[in-house]
C-alpha cells in the first residue's frame, strides 16, 4: 500500500468532499494518509478526520510559519497532541520567500513548536524555503534534548533543496519527503537528490491540494495521486513501485507510530 505522508484537507468545502477524496485514495491503493494542520481550523479538521477515519488517517497539528505574526496560542495544541491519532507536530517551519520581514517571529514560533514536540515525544513535519541555514541551526539546538536522547525525529517535507542541505538533514537523523515535484520537467536537481537518499529515510507525499504530479499538473491534487509519486521515484531510483511503496510505508510507520500497527 501507499502512504501519503502529507496532505491538506482544509480547502475542501464539506465532509462529503472529504469522504469523496478519501474514497478515491482507497481505490488507488492508499492505506494511510497524514492529514496536516498548521492553523487552528486545519488542526481541528485534521484531528477530527483522523478520529472519524481511524483506519486510513493520522493527523498532525501545529502552527505553521504564516501564523507567526498572529502569535497563536500554543497551549491550544495540547489537547489535540494528547489524542492517540495525532501522531506529529506539523506543519511547522520557516519560509523567507514571501515574508522575510517576519523572520524573527517565524524563528520564535518554530522554536516553540519543536519544544512542544519534544514535550509530547512527537515527530515533526517541517517546511523550509530559502531558510536552510536557520532551519539547520535551530534543529541542531534541539537534537540533544529530544526523546530518549536519540535526536528529534521528523521529516523535511516536499523537499526542493540542495544535495548539501539534504546531507545535513540526513546527518541529523531526519527523513526527507518527496512530492509530485519530482515529476516536473525542470526538477532535475531534486531528482538527483532523490536518487541518493538512503531508502530508510524516504517518504512520499502529495502535499494536496498543491503540486499535482504529471500528468495532472495544474489540477487540484489529492492523496490518490501519491501512487504517481511512487512511480516516479521508482524510475528515478531504478527500482520497483512495489518496493518504493513498501519502504516508504515502513518508514512512515517507524516515524509516526513506532509502537503501533500501521493499519
Amino acid at each position: 500500500m501507499f502512504v501519503d505522508s502529507h496532505a491538506h484537507f482544509d480547502h475542501l468545502p464539506d465532509p462529503r468532499a472529504v469522504a469523496e477524496v478519501l474514497s478515491r485514495a482507497r481505490a488507488a491503493g492508499v492505506g494511510r494518509i497524514v492529514a496536516i494542520g498548521g492553523h487552528a481550523g486545519a488542526n481541528a479538521q485534521a484531528a477530527d478526520i483522523a478520529e472519524a477515519e481511524g483506519g486510513l488517517v493520522w493527523a498532525a497539528v501545529g502552527y505553521d510559519r504564516d501564523q507567526a505574526p498572529r502569535d497563536p496560542p500554543v497551549d491550544a495544541l495540547r489537547p489535540w497532541l494528547a489524542r492517540e491519532r495525532v501522531v506529529a507536530v506539523g506543519e511547522i517551519g520557516l519560509d523567507y520567500h514571501y515574508e522575510p520581514e517576519t523572520r524573527s517571529m517565524q524563528i520564535a514560533l518554530f522554536e516553540q513548536m519543536l519544544s512542544l514536540a519534544r514535550e509530547f515525544a512527537k515527530p515533526v513535519i517541517m517546511h523550509s524555503r530559502e531558510a536552510d541555514e536557520d532551519t539547520l541551526a535551530i534543529l541542531k539546538r534541539h537534537m540533544s534534548a529530544a526523546r530518549d536522547g536519540r535526536g528529534l525525529p521528523g521529516v523535511l517535507h516536499c523537499f526542493t533543496g540542495t544535495a548539501a542541505f539534504a546531507a545535513c538533514l540526513l546527518d541529523l537523523g531526519l527523513m526527507i519527503g518527496f512530492s509530485g515535484i519530482i515529476t516536473f520537467k525542470n526538477a532535475h536537481a531534486v531528482r538527483e537528490v532523490a536518487k541518493t537518499v538512503p531508502e530508510d529515510r524516504l517518504l512520499i507525499e502529495t502535499d494536496s491540494p498543491y503540486l499535482a504530479p504529471e500528468p495532472h499538473r495544474g489540477e487540484q491534487n489529492e492523496p490518490a495521486h501519491v501512487a504517481l509519486v511512487a512511480e516516479a521515484l521508482a524510475k528515478i531510483r531504478n527500482d520497483t513501485v512495489e518496493h518504493i511503496a513498501h519502504i516508504t510505508a515502513r518508514n512512515a510507520q517507524r516515524l509516526f507510530k513506532p509502537d503501533g500497527p500501521l493499519t
